[in-house]
């Protein structure tokens, strides 16, 4: 019964990680983490842009970056620019406005195709720990107990694949809104 437990920590943490994932690829709304995570040097170290100061949504399409010293609005301008995310950057004197362009329908399905691709791999993750807890469970002698671990198992297993279908079809409406 342990194995079940460990196993349900890590297929947790496999959801988690995919969620977090597909967070951060770009839909038509704007979102912080789009840009809060992109490193800036100030006074010699690296930084990402969310310790540096506040991020806002404007909508449609805008995220807004307020900074704390207004002299690493060039700095943070160019950051962003650089970090090749297909953002309009432009400084303004207290701020650093980003605007999303609209998607086209080729960069749409490009990261539909990504998402799909991002859950398999995250479905090959969880099948490959599947199979070691499965071999653990194989090694029981009462056989009454090892039918129903692996009952729980499958349980387990039918519960992640819906909350990663569940997961991959949200990402496709928001990326079809």
């Amino acid at each position: 019964m342990e194995n079940l437990k460990e196993f349900q920590n890590q297929i947790n943490a496999l959801l988690s990680s995919f969620k977090e994932e597909i967070s951060i690829l770009r839909t038509n709304r704007p979102s912080p983490r789009i840009v809060e995570n992109i490193y800036v040097n100030y006074m010699e170290q690296n930084m990402q842009i969310k310790q540096l100061g506040s991020i806002t949504v404007e909508m449609p399409r805008d995220i807004i970056v307020t900074l704390w010293d207004k002299s690493l609005i060039p700095i943070v301008a160019k950051a962003i620019e650089t970090a090749n995310l297909g953002l309009g950057v432009s400084a303004l004197e207290n701020m650093v406005r980003a605007k999303l362009p609209e998607l086209t329908t080729e960069r749409r399905d490009e990261i539909i195709k990504l998402v799909k691709s991002t859950a398999e791999e995250t479905r090959i993750k969880m099948r490959r720990q599947r199979n070691d807890v499965n071999k653990l469970i194989s090694a029981e002698i009462d056989k009454d107990l090892k039918f129903k671990m692996k009952d729980d198992l499958q349980k387990k297993v039918d519960q992640f694949n819906d909350s990663m279908d569940r997961l991959i079809e949200d990402k496709i409406k928001d990326l079809s809104s």
